[in-house]
């Protein structure tokens, strides 16, 4: 069953009816998949709660739903992961979004370090990548069944993670250098992380400041083992690990 994401403000619950009036959303609806009156379709308020829904009109600007059912998801993770992700060259960074969204996690952070390669010029050109990403995200939210709607944030500057480690219950940051401590060993000191963050380098790796100032904000560097990921794999082996052991990912 198709999957759409819908505002709280176009559900009406009172009046068992939703309104799907997003463009894309309603032309994807009824020229891509041609769906019509009398069709059932899965829609998320993008908070946690769900519906299966009966399209009782459709026309070119918006798509009149009755509420079949609702129900509060199960599938969203116990725990909360963000990854902050430098920003690769090239569409690798379509990749990370797209499979980072699949394995679970909440929220993606787009961040630029002393190596980047990619140079981003102006806030135009920051959000029309911003906003591809996000499609990229919302895609991949309805084809894996999410509850909610991960967000791409805007671009940071490495420098501005400090200001958010208050937030966190814990932050990793996979380094080269780290021989010994993984993943295990840290989160095994304590079960009831409910927020956490990932910080992964750029093609060229951290810069060594970088690495000791982020030691300095209370960040924990780990190893992923004796291997060198690329940057599109490090940050999705970090979240399916996490996942693994503190999520839902493998099963219960």
């Amino acid at each position: 069953m198709n999957r759409f994401f819908v505002k709280q403000d176009n559900i009406f619950e009172d009046r068992n009816n939703i309104i799907i009036n997003n463009p894309e959303d309603v032309r994807h609806l009824s020229k891509v998949l041609r769906l019509a009156q009398g069709d059932q379709i899965e829609i998320s308020d993008m908070n946690n709660k769900e519906y299966i829904a009966e399209i009782i009109n459709i026309d070119k600007n918006s798509a009149a739903c009755r509420i079949i059912k609702s129900f509060i998801s199960d599938k969203e993770p116990p725990i909360e992961i963000i990854l902050f992700q430098s920003v690769p060259k090239s569409n690798k960074m379509d990749f990370i979004v797209q499979k980072s969204v699949e394995i679970g996690v909440k929220k993606i952070i787009p961040i630029l370090t002393e190596r980047c390669i990619v140079k981003i010029k102006d806030k135009k050109s920051e959000n029309k990548k911003v906003d591809r990403w996000q499609k990229i995200a919302m895609e991949s939210a309805k084809q894996c069944k999410r509850a909610i709607l991960p967000q791409v944030e805007s671009v940071l500057d490495f420098s501005d993670i400090e200001k958010r480690v208050k937030d966190f219950d814990l932050i990793l940051i996979p380094y080269e250098l780290e021989r010994k401590r993984g993943i295990k060993s840290i989160i095994k000191s304590k079960s009831n992380y409910k927020k956490v963050g990932i910080i992964i380098g750029p093609e060229g790796g951290f810069s060594d400041e970088e690495v000791r100032n982020a030691i300095n904000w209370g960040i924990e560097p780990i190893s992923l083992g004796p291997r060198i990921l690329r940057t599109e794999t490090a940050g999705i082996v970090t979240a399916s690990i996490l996942m693994y052991e503190l999520g839902d990912l493998g099963g219960s």
